[in-house]
């Protein structure tokens, strides 16, 4: 690992990684942004679904990261700039000092996707999910209680935002995932795959503490406010967490962590 240094914000090699913020909103077709240690250390790892395209860091940061950069493959470029020439480039003050491009995994028919998992399997599928911190939220709980994979519905907002990514600590770059579908189509899928599909909702009379999953099980979240449709909980067996003090739920990421941790720990039927 040999970096090249940078000493001037317009430098064309690093052109990709300019006005981070606004280019978060117009899309890097099929590339994201990266930011920070853990991200890095994920996105270079061999568990990640991703791969890296380009890296630009702090000289700071340059040695404590040596072995994670070593790990990149050796065609990746390595950019070394000074905090004020990448606080230039990102258009923000960039106190992390790391930034990394990478390239999306190809899409993944949910129906292989479904049919490679395990007898016994958990998956999160989610509809309408518009917020990033919520996204990276889903993630990261789906990630840190095994769920399987994550089935996002077209409505929902792209999961390899940089903000999302940072959220889940990096599991949006390891973790299975289907996008783009319809909400009907994901549930009718999962059905015939054999999965039970929960569908979280306040009204529901059966409560989350007293079900006893089946061995494949799948967690239909919608987002806060409206929540999910009634024309999808109908398609589904609701379910509820019952709270206290007059509220009627919780965040939507969460209810992810609570319900998550009531299906991979419950005994199974």
């Amino acid at each position: 690992m040999t970096p090249t240094h940078v000493n001037d914000p317009d430098d064309p090699r690093i052109a990709a990684f300019r006005n981070v913020k606004e280019r978060d909103l117009t899309g890097r077709q099929g590339l994201f942004i990266a930011e920070g240690e853990v991200v890095l250390r994920v996105l270079a790892s061999e568990a990640s679904r991703c791969s890296p395209v380009s890296v630009l860091i702090a000289e700071k940061r340059v040695e404590s990261l040596r072995g994670v950069l070593e790990r990149m493959p050796g065609d990746v470029p390595v950019h070394v700039a000074s905090q004020a020439v990448l606080n230039a480039v990102a258009g923000f003050d960039l106190h992390r000092g790391i930034l990394a491009l990478g390239r999306k995994p190809e899409a993944v028919d949910p129906a292989v996707l479904l049919g490679g998992l395990p007898e016994r399997a958990v998956v999160v599928v989610a509809c309408g999910i518009g917020n990033h911190d919520n996204m990276g939220g889903l993630f990261r709980n789906a990630a840190a209680f095994g769920a399987g994979a994550v089935m996002l519905d077209r409505t929902c907002c792209d999961p390899f935002y940089r903000k999302a990514i940072r959220v889940s600590v990096g599991a949006v770059l390891r973790t299975p995932m289907a996008t783009g579908l319809e909400a009907e189509a994901m549930i009718e899928l999962l059905q015939g795959k054999g999965f039970e599909v929960l569908a979280l909702t306040p009204s529901a009379e059966q409560t989350l503490a007293g079900l006893r999953p089946g061995r494949r099980t799948a967690l239909l979240l919608g987002s806060e406010g409206p929540g999910l449709p009634r024309d999808l909980i109908v398609r589904c067996r609701p379910v509820g967490i019952r709270m206290a003090g007059g509220f009627d739920s919780l965040n939507v990421a969460a209810t992810s962590a609570v319900a998550l941790h009531h299906l991979t720990t419950a005994v199974a039927d």
